[in-house]
This record gives C-alpha cells, structure tokens and sequence, in this order.
C-alpha cells in the first residue's frame, strides 16, 4: 500500500506577479519615494527557495497549476470586471481595484494570466486532495484571493482563489460541504462575502481586529439567509500571540467543525500574523502555525478523512515568512528537516504569547455563537 505525499504547488509565473513600485503599499510620487511594493515576490519566492533548500520538496508531491477559465471565474465574479482585468492585463496594467476601491491591487502587463494561474493552482490542489491524489496540501500562489469581491480587486487579489476553487470542485466533482479556516491577519471579507448565503460553506476567519478592511470582519457577522450561522468571525485585539491563537482553535474553530462534518477543509493561509509582519500587529511564530496545522489535521481525520488543503495569502517578512512556511510544509508532509527557525526562541519569549484576559473575552463571544452553525 502506497503511502500518500503532501501536494505542493509553485509556478515561476507567480514571482513575475507585477506590483510595481511604492512605498509599503502607497503608490510612488514626488513626495513618495519610490521603492519595491509590499506585496512584492520575494516573500512568497523564499518560502518556495527555503522549502527547497531543506530537502523537504524532494519528499512533495508536484502539482501542476493550471488557469482557470471564464466558466470558472464566472461562479464568482462578473464578466464586466472580468473583461475589465483581461483588457488592463493586455496593455500596460492597472489597479483591480478601481475606480470604485482603494487603489490596493495593481498588476503588470499579463497580470490576468497570471492571477487566472494563482486561482487554478489552488483549484488542481483541492482536486488531488479530493480525489485522494494526496493526503493534503499546500498552494504557494500569487496573487492572494481573499479580498477579492465579485467585481473588485482588493487588498491586493485579483480573484478570489479559495472561492473559485471551492465551487469548482463543488460543481464538477461533486463536493458538498466545505469549512474554510482563514488566518490570514486581516479579514477574509471576500471569501466571506461569496458563501453568506451558502449553508454548504462554514467560513471562520481569525485576524486582527478592524485591521483590514476595517469595516469588516466583526461578530455581528454570522450569514443570512439559509446561510445564517456558517460564518464566524474572531477579530482578535492587536497583539495577540501564540496562546490566544491556540485557545481560539480549541474554543471555537475545532469545534465548529466538528459541529459542521465538512467534507472538507481549506484553509487561507497568510503568515502576516506573525511577529515580524509589517502589515499586522500580532505576535505568532513559526510553532504557533505549526501547531495550528496539527489542530486542524487532527480534526479533518476526524470528520473528512484527513481532506485538508491549504492556500498561501499574505505574509510579508521576506526573513520570517519563509520559516513559517516550512513549519507548516513539516507539519502537513510530517517530514522535519533538519532546518531549525533562528528566531524562535526569542519569538517565544515574548512576554505577549500568553493568553490575556481581554483576548479571552472576544474569543468566549465568538464561542457563544456556535449553537447557530447548523448540521
């Protein structure tokens, strides 16, 4: 009997994602200086280089992203602002966000193919999962998804890859339910936004509190509809650490999907919720999402048959990142490499990874809305 490997995705394509240049994430002017966009390849290319470098993408199965098409893109978006990426992406670029957003997602010449190449890694990685390919995986794509509304980029995505794959797979290959667990440090509203309505997707994002977009992401936020009680939100304070994170898993995202019985998990997996993330204000570390792995790979053995399938987001510490990353491709694959993160120990003693009283009193909120996921 054949052991299955952990499915990896990365294509080069990814890294010629074009940005452009600002200052963080603040176009360039005669005031501004510029520099190279936040959202830049180089967090994503090292997590990819470091996977490579530790030996662990010899012990990975290679799964080979491919573009999506409009059908696929049309379960989501509309077709004016599908026409209105493709013909930017034919001339010069532009910004998938205007005129009606924040100006946060601008792309190169060719960058629909390229965002068309990120939504379909993530779509050949839930199907290996799914058809029993790979035990689980990991899609390391660029462009990010989980802003992206129907007809509008945002904070940086173009399209909402964790959204079109899951309802691909939901109308060619039959899947039915689906919890998404989003840990991104900033809120998953477009994910969010697409399964409202949805009782056939749970959708539970952890982040910062009002940071991103800072009018979303509340507790108030539950469904409506037949969707009513498959959405929890947990908008941790700022600074919020390793404990909090845990105890959130163990209070409300474990047993919400033990109450749900998905078929299936996906989880949006950004890094910025670590400590040396320039666009959040949490204190994760390399265990912390190592051990967040575990939990949820315990749990998918539990109610889906280990179907567990991860999509990169944000993470924007081109130096810590990468760790993150490898702790995360450890743990699911269940290979340790011999390389250690430098910056553990000092991460750990932080004195703000304990749990604190005011994290706890959110986190008890968001439990006390579990009665209302239904079966």
């Amino acid at each position: 009997m054949s052991i299955l490997k952990t499915g990896f995705v990365w294509h080069e394509l990814y890294a010629w994602h074009n940005t452009g240049t600002a200052a963080g994430f603040i176009s360039s002017s005669d005031q501004i200086q510029p520099h190279q966009h936040i959202e830049s390849p180089d967090s994503k290319r090292r997590i990819a280089e470091l996977i490579a470098v530790s030996g662990l993408k010899t012990q990975l199965l290679n799964i080979e992203a491919k573009a999506v098409n409009d059908s696929d893109l049309l379960r989501f978006h509309t077709q004016a602002y599908i026409d209105k990426i493709r013909l930017l992406s034919e001339n010069t670029g532009g910004d998938a966000g205007r005129p009606n957003s924040d100006d946060s997602t601008p792309f190169g010449t060719g960058g629909f193919a390229i965002a068309a190449l990120s939504a379909g890694g993530c779509v050949e990685l839930m199907r290996a999962v799914w058809q029993g390919e790979v035990k689980n995986g990991y899609a390391l794509t660029r462009p990010p998804g989980h802003h992206a509304e129907a007809d509008r980029g945002r904070g940086f995505c173009i399209f909402a890859n964790a959204v079109i794959a899951i309802k691909h797979l939901q109308a060619v290959y039959g899947v039915g339910k689906v919890a998404v667990v989003d840990w991104d440090v900033h809120h998953g509203n477009g994910t969010q936004a697409a399964f409202y309505d949805d009782p056939s997707v749970l959708t539970i994002s952890l982040h910062q509190e009002r940071n991103y977009p800072i009018d979303s992401g509340d507790l108030t936020e539950n469904g409506q509809g037949a969707g009513q009680g498959c959405c929890l939100n947990i908008p941790l304070p700022a600074g919020s650490g390793h404990q909090a994170y845990l105890t959130a898993f163990d209070q409300v995202v474990i047993p919400a999907i033990e109450h749900f019985k998905p078929e299936m998990i996906v989880v949006c997996s950004g890094f910025d919720a670590c400590i040396m993330d320039p666009l959040g204000r949490m204190q994760l570390h390399s265990d912390s999402y190592r051990q967040m792995t575990a939990k949820l790979m315990q749990v998918a053995d539990k109610v889906c048959q280990g179907k567990l399938a991860m999509f990169h987001e944000g993470g924007y510490s081109e130096a810590y990142a990468p760790y993150c990353g490898l702790a995360v491709l450890e743990q699911l694959s269940g290979v340790r490499t011999t390389i250690a993160d430098p910056y553990l120990s000092a991460w750990q003693a932080q004195p703000g990874q304990a749990l604190q009283a005011h994290q706890q009193a959110v986190i008890s909120e968001a439990a006390a809305l579990l009665q209302a996921i239904p079966q």
